[in-house]
């Protein structure tokens, strides 16, 4: 992600189990002032959203940004779509990418950088259920094998 001045605010954790990462992009997200209060509160919730570009334009959809506690008349909807901010050369990188069967675009991390609210979006492929359990039986592989190279056992 970039130099240590980076703070993680939420992990989309079920993304890279679900799905097979191709490509990332950093972009930005265009908010309500009060969504930005509740995200630096840690009020994000990434499961089930996607990305979805439209007209020449990226959206996140199913983002879920709790209402700040204070401030009432200037909430907004939970899980409207947000804007995603990126230069043309990407957007249409983006449209490749979905124009093939099966790619779908996925949040992976919302964070600060330099007080701006980002968001790391992976182009991902869907596993199948095959795939998953190859993954599981290679991490659990894995797992023996440093049991057995550990200092404990030598």
């Amino acid at each position: 992600m970039g130099k240590g001045n980076n703070r993680t605010i939420a992990k989309n954790r079920k993304a890279r189990h679900d799905y097979t990462i191709e490509d990332t992009l950093e972009v930005g997200i265009v908010l309500k002032g009060t969504e930005v209060k509740s995200i630096r509160q840690g009020k994000i919730n990434l499961k089930d959203s996607f990305a979805h570009v439209d007209s020449g334009e990226v959206f996140l959809h199913n983002c879920h940004i709790s209402p700040y506690e204070q401030g009432n008349r200037y909430n907004v909807d939970p899980t409207r779509k947000r804007k995603l901010l990126l230069h043309k050369r990407e957007i249409r990188k983006l449209i490749g990418y979905t124009a093939q069967q099966g790619y779908s675009l996925i949040p992976l991390n919302v964070y600060l950088k330099e007080g701006l609210v980002k968001i790391e979006l992976a182009v991902a492929k869907g596993k199948k259920l095959y795939d998953k359990r190859h993954d599981i039986a290679k991490k659990e592989a894995q797992r023996r094998i440093q049991r057995h190279i550990s200092p404990k056992n030598i």
